[in-house]
């Protein structure tokens, strides 16, 4: 098969046949997933760092920098506070957990009390100086997005400030770049073996009986996204000027990637290399993207809420409006704090629950056999929200190639 896609998409489809037929060998081939995200990680630091410092170095106004960011992160909280009052609102209409009817008592509270644990240490004062790294070399070694992003917007900054005395040095900074995006073209080739190891590891480990029991909840959730992504999405995407349904399958491959990895960040270079492509400036792309990595995480947002309510429910325990508001309020700052935590949905959910002290924080492990089976979704849902707020930025700032976009994607003409 020629499509990445395809091949991915075979890879998926022989790890669930694996991990239903033989569950040992399933979890066996779990580091053939874990290998492959693990490449990927490897070029994101320098693909981020070079484009960042590429794109700020060649700006003649610095001032549109502030002003990229400032519309970023607005577009971002207005996005991520609407997924988390749909999440709420589906919690309701569909109420996942009625039919569990689980004893607090007999909750295994040791399986989540890593999550516990770090969700106590979760705050918006630590947030903001995990952003500051203590050396420029842990900003690199740790991986963290947003240091690596602080690290990349210093020395842009200052490579446009002094402009052509180290212009050899940004051009430098660029060729390497290009060298790192030609690495992760030579890494997506072992996308399909990835995505098999992947999916095995899941099916061989949980099962399809996790799914079963509560099915309600995961149906639920695939639809809420699904729903996000065709309603508000598309409705963002029509006033940018493209269909979303043709963006999706613009990025297909990207979208087969995190399908078999339950990793956003797996696609995260090429879905920039395409951004560009679209005819999103280099600039806008390099900060819209790694920022939305960690701020605007709208499928995460959407399970936050629904998640919460979930466990509310199956608990028998009824929230009261004003229990809830406060839990949207409580969440639009923890959603954010936790974006470049390990288990980062776990660790937010705990840090809530803590936080509001109306649920028991043991309440999570009802979610722990199925919650590897919904990553999948929060991971394509962040994804494609990421892609859609790059183009909608660019189209706000005046600066998105209409033409490239209709080219690309047999998009109608934008919205005046």
């Amino acid at each position: 098969m020629r499509g990445l896609y395809a091949q991915v998409l075979v890879g998926v489809a022989i790890g669930a046949l694996v991990g239903l037929a033989r569950p040992s060998w399933g979890v066996a081939l779990k580091p053939l997933g874990d290998g492959f995200v693990r490449l990927i990680k490897l070029m994101i630091a320098p693909i981020v760092f070079s484009t960042v410092v590429g794109g700020i170095a060649h700006m003649a106004d610095l001032r549109k920098v502030g002003r990229v960011g400032v519309k970023a992160l607005f577009y971002f909280e207005v996005l991520t506070s609407l997924a988390l009052a749909i999440g709420l609102g589906v919690g309701h209409l569909v109420a996942p957990g009625a039919g569990v009817h689980a004893d607090p008592r007999t909750l295994d509270a040791k399986a989540v009390e890593s999550y516990a644990t770090a969700g106590k240490k979760l705050g918006f004062v630590d947030f903001l100086l995990g952003v500051i790294p203590s050396t420029v070399g842990e900003a690199f070694a740790s991986g963290d997005i947003l240091q690596i992003l602080l690290v990349s917007l210093l020395v842009g900054l200052a490579a446009s400030a002094l402009r052509q005395r180290v212009a050899t040095v940004t051009a430098v900074i660029e060729e390497v770049g290009q060298i790192f995006f030609k690495i992760v073209g030579m890494v997506m080739r072992l996308a399909p073996l990835g995505a098999m190891g992947a999916m095995a590891f899941t099916v061989g480990k949980f099962g399809l009986a996790s799914l079963a029991a509560l099915g309600k909840m995961i149906a639920a959730f695939y639809l809420t996204s699904a729903l996000f992504v065709l309603i508000v999405l598309g409705v963002i995407g029509r006033l940018v000027g493209f269909r979303i349904v043709s963006f999706v399958r613009y990025i297909r491959e990207e979208i087969f990637v995190v399908l078999g990895t339950s990793s956003s960040e797996s696609a995260l270079p090429l879905l920039m290399a395409k951004l560009e492509a679209l005819g999103c400036p280099r600039a806008t792309v390099a900060l819209v993207v790694p920022t939305g990595y960690s701020f605007n995480l709208d499928g995460t947002s959407i399970y936050l809420t629904l998640a919460t309510l979930f466990i509310g429910q199956a608990l028998g325990i009824d929230l009261p409006l004003v229990d809830e508001l406060g839990l949207l309020a409580i969440l639009l700052l923890t959603s954010k704090g936790a974006a470049a935590v390990t288990g980062g949905g776990f660790v937010t959910l705990a840090a809530t629950l803590s936080a509001t002290g109306k649920l028991p924080v043991a309440g999570l492990a009802l979610l722990l056999g199925i919650d590897r089976f919904m990553s999948e979704a929060r991971a394509i849902t962040n994804l494609i929200g990421n892609g859609v707020a790059t183009l909608a930025i660019a189209r706000w700032e005046g600066e998105l190639d209409v033409e490239k976009l209709r080219a690309a994607l047999g998009a109608p003409r934008p919205t005046r």
